[in-house]
């Protein structure tokens, strides 16, 4: 498995943005489909936004879809996550995850991601 590290989180206002990495080490970088989760506070595990191992196919969650960009750098083994026009409900922790896979469509299931990072706080003030 591949290891994964985020970074990049913390506090911001409501409106500001943010850009969220994820380092990944131990594995063939581009061997995975990569994807960013969050969790809140009393709340499930939900899926924002996953991309394939070439980074031409993105998907993302309604709830972000407009203001979040995900991207990948298969040569410095970095994800990122440009969050925009951020809201108080997007407070959350902020998981990076993979898994091996070189097809076209990305999977939303987190039980699908078999690597994970240990999360970066995000939080947006109103």
């Amino acid at each position: 498995q591949v290891q994964l590290v985020e970074s990049g989180g913390g506090l911001v206002q409501a409106g500001d943005s943010l850009r969220l990495s994820c380092a990944a080490s131990g594995r063939t970088f581009s061997d995975y489909a990569m994807g960013w989760f969050r969790q809140a506070p009393g709340k499930e595990r939900e899926f924002v936004a996953g991309i394939s191992w070439s980074g031409v196919n993105r998907r993302y969650a309604d709830s972000v879809k407009g203001r979040f960009t995900i991207s990948r750098n298969n040569a410095k083994n970095t994800m990122y996550l440009q969050m925009t026009s951020l809201r108080p409900e997007d407070t959350a922790v902020y998981y990076c995850a993979g898994y091996r896979g070189s097809g076209i469509v990305v999977s939303t299931d987190g039980n699908r991601y078999n690597s994970w990072g240990q999360g970066t706080q995000v939080t947006v003030s109103s």
